[in-house]
């Protein structure tokens, strides 16, 4: 056999041989579809294949630096002598690399900015205000998600105006019109446009559509699943000449439909391409059979799903501990002393006075202590820990508990790149690459404190300048004067000294450092931020800081978990509980799981006044499953029979996902009455 190959069982050995031509991998969760890629692709290059004709896409950051890791990885020891690498990335910054390739066809500058879903929805709202509607009455985020469902769809602005026949799509035509004129104005683009634009590029130019195709012969699609209508284009396009295309995702793990994600993109595949090659990937590597067990009898339930079976060689495992909570309190103190209770189990001793995880929960675990955790196993084990829940309130009373027993913890979601004063140094960059953003230089031209107030400002974007006091003029050019000299140290200098020259020049660290607390908080912040721009510091000098631009702007949840700093209820050096949304989990694996929240109502998820169809009720069933399939060794699930939503006290039933779980794979946790009396 191969070396290359080794270590893959059959059925990826079958996908990873297979050259010439569509092959759809069906990969069950755990069952090694990063793996299997990795040496497919390796197999390619092996085969002749030059590394620079093979595309691999796929959803997330993490997902991409994890594969591209992995083919280097697997290069070095089997196809010595390479050294160019696949393009692998996300689909996003695949259009932002072809964007730029062909930036003055689309009318814009290479330094286009990205606006991030909180730039854009300001930018509505200024669309809105212009336009006197009433934003009181119309939610600016609710026309944003509006128009991003709409371009995910492949429809364009006019296309939308002309089918606009209600009065809400009449005035989401109007706003979402004024919108583009503003980001056109403003050289930036938004999220979906990096995808819209891109595909459309694609399908109306022929000669850019096949410098792709050839450029990228051999193309990889991870998380199929999940494309929406335009990315299913966009590959389909890319694809079109050589129809040498792979994809692999499982029906069963689509949980994103809200975003567009369409499952028949999957099932349809052996349509588009009939003479497809399928592969099956349905042995697990991640979990214990009674973990794969339960979810397997759990994701059976949904019909519009082909039918197949996980299987795992590991072994059993231990039971599916369940926990009836009094409150939302009394759930979040159980998943707490849970957490204690596994770090004592995985540690080589508890250190004398610390005591044992019930002394803990009854107050004698001390912030102090948690300087002993360096010297335990169990310290390892606090990231191996992750608390899920369904809707992101949940996370209050979760963050609490943490907090009270003074275990370290970080809540996916919380962006590092969102923070103010990561944003206000990041304007300043984008300012001095694309001085058309007014976006930016509206956010940064008085912080720190310039004496340029809005009247002044509005002067600025109007091109009436010369009207203003002479002492207002020299304000704004020493303004410019400083985007100007930020330029040149891009242009000169390394990612890391750009960002410590602008906390300098632009005046944000003795502002910050003379402030509070919090202040000097921001300040620490940024100074990670030029930490974490050194990783930029090997690249061209200017490509530096636009490659950082963009990872700022592409960054995603899970991108919390490995490249960017956190200071969220985490005492540096020392590993930490991870608390996010199912959603946030997928793709994720940790040793232990909780869920927590399993009641009717909230997992499975009613909105108010919502009527569920059955596209829906299966959708919260793969979401569950996609819960259960992220632990490897433990799962903890949880309900309270009383929770406050909303400042609104109700008594909940358990979700009925629990009552699907086969009674002998549960253990109560508590002691009470046996489980099977209670769910069937």
């Amino acid at each position: 056999m191969a070396d290359h190959l080794t270590g893959l069982n059959n059925k990826q050995k079958e996908a990873a041989l297979h050259m010439k031509g569509p092959l759809l991998i069906v990969a069950g969760a755990g069952a090694g579809k990063t793996k299997t890629i990795t040496h497919r692709i390796v197999n390619l290059i092996k085969e002749g294949v030059a590394p620079e004709k093979i595309l691999a896409v796929t959803f997330t950051n993490k997902a991409a630096k994890e594969m591209r890791e992995r083919i280097i990885s697997e290069i070095k020891k089997s196809a010595k002598g390479q050294d160019t690498v696949p393009f692998v990335s996300t689909f996003h910054s695949l259009g932002v690399y072809i964007i730029k390739e062909n930036a003055r066809m689309l009318g814009l500058t290479r330094y286009f900015t990205i606006l991030d879903e909180s730039d854009s929805t300001a930018l509505v709202k200024e669309a809105m205000k212009k336009l006197e509607i009433d934003i009181k009455q119309y939610d600016p985020r609710k026309i944003r998600n509006i128009v991003s469902r709409e371009k995910g769809k492949f429809v364009h602005l006019s296309d939308y105006a002309e089918g606009a026949q209600d009065h809400l799509g009449k005035i989401v035509a109007r706003v979402w019109n004024l919108y583009e004129k503003k980001k056109e104005k403003e050289n930036s683009l938004d999220f979906d446009d990096l995808l819209l634009k891109t595909t459309k590029l694609l399908k109306e130019n022929e000669e850019i559509r096949k410098i792709y195709q050839e450029k990228w012969q051999y193309i990889h699609i991870d998380e199929y699943q999940d494309t929406n209508e335009v990315q299913y284009l966009m590959s389909k396009l890319l694809a079109e000449k050589h129809r040498n295309i792979a994809v692999i995702g499982d029906s069963d793990q689509l949980i994103y439909s809200w975003r567009g994600a369409n499952l028949k993109n999957i099932l349809n595949f052996e349509k588009d391409y009939p003479e497809a090659k399928i592969v099956l990937l349905e042995e697990n590597y991640r979990s214990t059979k009674n973990i794969l067990e339960a979810a397997n009898v759990v994701i059976k339930k949904n019909k519009y799903r082909p039918d197949k079976n996980l299987f795992t060689e590991r072994k059993v495992g231990e039971k599916i501990s369940i926990y009836e909570a009094l409150d939302e309190a009394d759930e979040a103190d159980f998943v707490a002393t849970k957490v204690l209770e596994i770090l004592d189990s995985a540690a080589e001793h508890v250190p004398e006075g610390l005591g044992s995880a019930t002394a803990r929960a009854r107050g004698i675990f001390q912030q102090k202590n948690i300087r002993t955790l360096r010297n335990m196993h169990g310290r390892a084990e606090l990231s191996e820990i992750a608390v899920l829940y369904r809707a992101n309130f949940q996370s209050r009373v979760l963050e609490e508990a943490m907090l009270r027993y003074n275990i370290p913890y970080q809540v996916l979601g919380v962006k590092f790149f969102e923070r103010k004063e990561i944003k206000d140094t990041l304007a300043y960059l984008r300012a001095a690459l694309n001085r058309d953003s007014l976006s930016d230089i509206k956010r940064i031209i008085n912080f720190p404190a310039r004496g340029i107030g809005k009247v002044t400002l509005a002067k600025i974007f109007t091109n009436d300048v010369e009207n203003l006091p002479v002492k207002v003029k020299i304000k704004i050019e020493n303004f410019y004067k400083i985007l100007e000299e930020i330029k040149e140290k891009i242009e000169n200098e390394t990612a890391s000294q750009v960002i410590k020259f602008v906390v300098k020049k632009s005046g944000i660290e003795e502002a910050l450092f003379h402030g509070d607390e919090e202040d000097r908080e921001r300040l620490e912040n940024i100074r990670e931020l030029a930490t974490l721009a050194l990783k930029y510091d090997g690249l061209p000098k200017e490509a530096g800081i636009a490659k950082l631009l963009e990872d700022a702007a592409l960054a995603s949840d899970q991108d919390s978990l490995i490249d960017v700093p956190t200071k969220v209820g985490t005492p540096t050096g020392i590993g930490a509980v991870k608390l996010m949304t199912v959603h946030a989990s997928k793709g994720l694996e940790f040793k232990y799981i909780f869920i927590t929240g399993l009641e009717d109502g909230l997992f499975p998820h009613t909105k108010d006044g919502e009527i569920k169809n059955n596209e829906d009720s299966e959708e919260e069933r793969r979401l569950f499953y996609v819960a259960l399939t992220r632990a490897k060794e433990k799962l903890f699930l949880s309900f309270a029979n009383f929770r406050t939503i909303f400042g609104a006290r109700g008594i909940n039933a358990p979700s009925e996902f629990l009552g699907d779980i086969p009674a002998d794979l549960l253990e109560r946790e508590g002691g009470k009455e046996k489980i099977k009396t209670i769910y069937i």
